[in-house]
């Protein structure tokens, strides 16, 4: 067998359900071309110390059982190579070092990003492929194509507000759940509308303004007053984690408990943002005379990542893994896979780099889409019309000890 006609498969980033049935697909029908697969252990980590080691052969038997299985047969990790053109070159010329002339990585938009790198880099030592994967649904594929993992995770995500919500109103309690998606607000906007849930903020409605703390916790306490005037209160909120990245650090910071690194900066990451805007509704609510509220708050993402796919994102992910092989024995390179109206297409690296960043550009949820605006008609939350109608506002201003003109005064920046 030929040295140069190997295959190399590596995961980057965070585990997402499908990355297997990519591993297996690819590997399988490269077998099946007479080449010969390398599964790389640990992303890039190990790669970019020049560790031969990291990539043992892949054969059926290793692949044939995993393809419905959640997790990373190979491991994972966010190990970059592009800081440094050593550990770039290390990456590269381990690889050409173990006969391996095409790659495949399966990861979100930085994975995508090493990926261009490596094969700028490479020089035409590689041929490389890339395979979009995350649950926050971000990379810039076409409309309504999504990366894979995503479907799983809002499936299972939304199962999970679902039986908040049946726990709300048994309980008589509200739960605050924030959803991963780091800058976009997609699962967090899937899982909620798909529940039902009672109302769901993401960052992306905020886009082009200087989001205020004192705009998420009075929309927040807002909607548990409405709902409490209709005599309902309990509910579920569900916050996409981008909101934090909205709001000034000094803001962040005079909420408390947050931490900070060596050099005193804030550690956005860290922030236990439920928490922090549980506490600050609740003092939001008692300043304002509302009866009190128990509120819980949850934080929804890494019970997602592992688990098995669905049959959406199982079929998905077996195009994705052939597509990716074929792209690269037909002669390919430099671009991600996707699956476009039944067609195999490649996307050029060149084509999802953002000229202003320098970065792979991040899709995010179009705020004035059909999509959001359906999901927004069945949220209860404070609306402009709350404040017009004088029989409205006083049955609203009735669950407080506030008056009607009070209320308004506090809460009319809020209305949608």
């Amino acid at each position: 067998m030929s040295a140069k006609k190997r295959f190399a498969i590596l995961v980057g980033g965070g585990p997402a359900p499908g990355i297997n049935g990519v591993i297996a697909a690819a590997t399988q029908h490269a077998l099946r071309s007479g080449h010969e697969v390398l599964g790389v252990r640990e992303g890039f980590a190990r790669l970019i110390k020049g560790d031969r080691a990291c990539a043992p052969p892949l054969g059926d038997e290793e692949v044939e059982s995993i393809a419905r299985r959640g997790g990373s047969y190979l491991g994972i990790s966010r190990a970059n190579p592009t800081k440094d053109p050593a550990k770039l070159e290390a990456a590269v010329s381990t690889l050409v070092e173990l006969g391996v002339d095409k790659l495949i990585t399966i990861g979100g938009d930085d994975t995508a990003f090493s990926a261009y790198k490596v094969s700028q880099h490479s020089a035409g030592r590689l041929r490389v492929a890339h395979v979009p994967k995350t649950i926050d649904n971000d990379l810039d594929l076409p409309e309504g194509v999504s990366t894979f993992g995503f479907q799983t995770a809002r499936h299972v995500g939304a199962q999970i507000v679902s039986n908040l919500l049946t726990d709300a109103q048994t309980t008589t309690r509200w739960f605050f759940v924030v959803a991963m998606g780091r800058k976009a607000g997609h699962l967090a906007l899937g899982m909620g509308k798909a529940a039902g849930a009672t109302l769901t903020l993401i960052g992306e409605e905020y886009a082009g303004t200087s989001l205020k703390a004192a705009t998420v916790v009075d929309t927040l306490a807002g909607a548990v007053v409405k709902r409490a005037a209709l005599g309902l209160p309990y509910g579920v909120a569900v916050l996409a984690e981008g909101l934090v990245e909205l709001l000034d650090e000094a803001e962040i910071a005079s909420m408390g408990n947050v931490e900070r690194d060596a050099h005193g900066h804030i550690r956005i990451a860290e922030i236990p943002f439920g928490d922090i805007v549980k506490a600050q509704v609740q003092k939001r609510l008692a300043e304002i005379g509302a009866p009190a509220t128990t509120i819980i708050a949850k934080n929804v993402g890494y019970e997602l990542r592992c688990v098995d796919p669905t049959p959406f994102d199982a079929e998905y992910t077996r195009d994705l893994g052939y597509a990716a092989a074929s792209f690269l024995l037909g002669g390919g390179s430099g671009a991600m896979v996707t699956v476009q109206n039944g067609k195999l297409t490649p996307k050029a690296f060149d084509d999802i780099l953002d000229p202003k960043t320098g970065r792979m550009r991040v899709r995010m949820v179009d705020a004035g889409s059909d999509n959001v605006r359906v999901a927004r008609a069945f949220m209860t939350r404070l609306l402009t019309s709350d404040f017009e109608s004088p029989d409205a506002l006083a049955r609203l201003a009735s669950a407080t000890k506030l008056s009607p003109e009070a209320f308004k005064a506090a809460f009319a920046h809020v209305a949608a």
